[in-house]
Order: C-alpha cells, then sequence, then structure tokens
C-alpha cells in the first residue's frame, strides 16, 4: 500500500481549504484603490465555447460533505456561454497590473497565507488560521511573491496566480470585460458533457496509473511524495484538457465563482441559470487545489463546494473568467 491509499478520518471543515483573513486579523486593508477600467480595444481570447443545456448537478454519492451542499443531484438548466480554458496566470495578471497600476488586496492588507510547507526559512510570520496550524500568515506574501520575500514567480509565468481575493478577480474581469462563471455554469463546463462523473475525466482518480491533476500526494499535511511530479502549483495547461477542453477543472487551485455561498438555497432555489442567493458573506470556490487528497479534503470532485469570504487570499486561491457566448456580443 502506498501512502496515497492511506485514508484518515477527514473533518467536516472548510479551512482546510482556503482560509479566511479573520481568524489571524480583522484589520482594513492599509488603502484603497481605484478599480480599474476596461481595457481599450482588447478582445477577450483563450475561450471555449460551452453549449448551453441540461444536465445533472450535484451529487449523492455519499464521498463528500453534506454540510457544504453538495446535494441532491438536480436537473440544471444553463444558457450557453464562454469560459477561459485554463485559470488565469501569473503573466496574465502581471499584465493588467502593469497597465492598470492595481493592488491586490493581499498588498493593501500586507500579507497573505501560505501552506506551512512552501514557507522559507527568512520570513516575518504573523500566526496561523484558527483550527488549521499549516496556513501560515506570511508578511509580504501576495501574487507576485507566493510564499513572501525573496520567493519568486520569474519560473512560474505560465502557472495560475494566486493571492487573490474574490474582489482582485473582479477587478481582472472588468478590465478585461469579462465576468466570473455562475456555480452552475461552472460545473456545467467542468463536467466536459460526461454524466454523474466524479472527475472531469471520469470516475477513477489515476486510470492506468497516470496522474490526471494536480492534488496532494500522500497524507495530508505531513508528507507529499510528489508523484504528480507538483509541490505546489503547476502550470495551467500541465494535464489533458476536458470534453469541453478545459484544463485543469480539478486540483491545481481553487477558483472564484460569481454567486453567494449558501448549503442550502439550491433546494428550492431556480433551476434555469441560477446565481445564487442575492445576499451571503462567503462567495462559492469550485475546483479543488494541489493541497486536496482523500486523506483530508476530497473537495477536487465535481460536485466538491467551498467558500470563502470577499477578501480573502491564500495560496491555492486563483480564478478563470468567463463571457457571453459569441453570438450573444
Amino acid at each position: 500500500m502506498s501512502l496515497s491509499d492511506v485514508q484518515e478520518p477527514r473533518p467536516r471543515s472548510q479551512a482546510c481549504c482556503a482560509p479566511s483573513r479573520a481568524p489571524v486579523a480583522s484589520q482594513s486593508p492599509s488603502r484603497t484603490v481605484a478599480q480599474p477600467r476596461r481595457a481599450a480595444g482588447t478582445r477577450l481570447s483563450g475561450l471555449v465555447n460551452v453549449p448551453g443545456g441540461r444536465f445533472l448537478m450535484g451529487t449523492d454519492d455519499g464521498e463528500g460533505f453534506p454540510a457544504d451542499g453538495e446535494g441532491p443531484v438536480r436537473e440544471v438548466v444553463v444558457g450557453r456561454f464562454r469560459l477561459a480554458a485554463a485559470a488565469v496566470t501569473v503573466s496574465q495578471f502581471a499584465t493588467f497590473v502593469k497597465a492598470t497600476g492595481y493592488l491586490t488586496e493581499a498588498e493593501r492588507f500586507g500579507w497573505s497565507y501560505v501552506f506551512e510547507a512552501l514557507v522559507g526559512s527568512d520570513v516575518t510570520v504573523r500566526g496561523v488560521a484558527d483550527g488549521t496550524p499549516w496556513w501560515i500568515a506570511v508578511d509580504g506574501a501576495s501574487w507576485g511573491r507566493p510564499e513572501g520575500p525573496g520567493s519568486s514567480i520569474s519560473t512560474r509565468q505560465h502557472h495560475p496566480v494566486v493571492h487573490v481575493s474574490w474582489n482582485d478577480a473582479i477587478a481582472f474581469c472588468r478590465w478585461r470585460g469579462a465576468r466570473l462563471p455562475t456555480e452552475a455554469e461552472w460545473e456545467r463546463a467542468a463536467r466536459g458533457g460526461l454524466v454523474q462523473k466524479q472527475f472531469p475525466w471520469g470516475d477513477e482518480l489515476t486510470p492506468r496509473g497516470v496522474h490526471q491533476c494536480n492534488i496532494w500526494q500522500g497524507v495530508f499535511p505531513h508528507h507529499n511524495t510528489g508523484e504528480d511530479g507538483h509541490l505546489g502549483t503547476a502550470p495551467v495547461k500541465a494535464y489533458r484538457p476536458n470534453g469541453f477542453g478545459l484544463y485543469n477543472m480539478s486540483g491545481n487551485v481553487w477558483e472564484w465563482c460569481s454567486d453567494w455561498f449558501s448549503p442550502d438555497f439550491h433546494l428550492e432555489g431556480p433551476r434555469t441559470d441560477p446565481q445564487g442567493p442575492a445576499v451571503g458573506i462567503a462567495r462559492v470556490l469550485r475546483g479543488g487545489s494541489y493541497l486536496c487528497h482523500a486523506s483530508y479534503c476530497n473537495r477536487y470532485r465535481l460536485a466538491a463546494r467551498s467558500s470563502n469570504s470577499p477578501e480573502s487570499t491564500t495560496g491555492n486561491i486563483g480564478f478563470r473568467i468567463a463571457a457571453a457566448s459569441d453570438s450573444e456580443h
């Protein structure tokens, strides 16, 4: 038996996935910045047309976290739209920052959460996330210094940008003339035309022993074997795309959706182009990250959900953009 086969009890906590900024600091950002305007004369590129239609959303398989509201399975209808083939990269985000002078919330707060195994020895630590001590609040950690001062993005230009809040993602979308996908759109796209499968490629995690996504290998959080070739983020196109041509819909980094999170709104809510509840305290995250594993958090499944407050940032949260279908603009 390999370490990746070992199972341990899984707590029913969302903090393991992406901790909120609140447990360590409740202060406001040191300064505010103007929201960037839409870039002039630019066209959206790298987006895939996702066909509209009916699909079965959610799961009843018992593999997940009932408190997250993964079930029941229900028929949902979404209109056609476009979704980026991959998450926004470091290079793309750098272009945005250079063009607008935008300061992310991690930069304005002065710190962000970094996974303990990636924290350098010469950084200033503010504290740890409540209940999940492997999340370290590191001074100076941000999208351009993912592990804090001394770290670099020079070799990660094609990796997903991280340490971006929901608010940061919205600012980027506004500049690009795009938006975030709704949660229903995200799951429709992630399934790639498959019906009620656990992953974008089927039900077997490693068919014929081949890794299909970037998740934790070993027993979380103590030992990562790196069997899939990555200890942190991977390039946004590191694995084969799903049936719609979309990359890394499972693992690598969590992706922000537009919806407010609710564990039960969908029980009585609309089933045609659902937008989520009108108000809330946390925004939806989908897809899992390089820290997910069945020994602790198996939220890299297609039906899995998580959430975080709109200003929170961590080293495993990114996003991808969406837009109307080609025929609608």
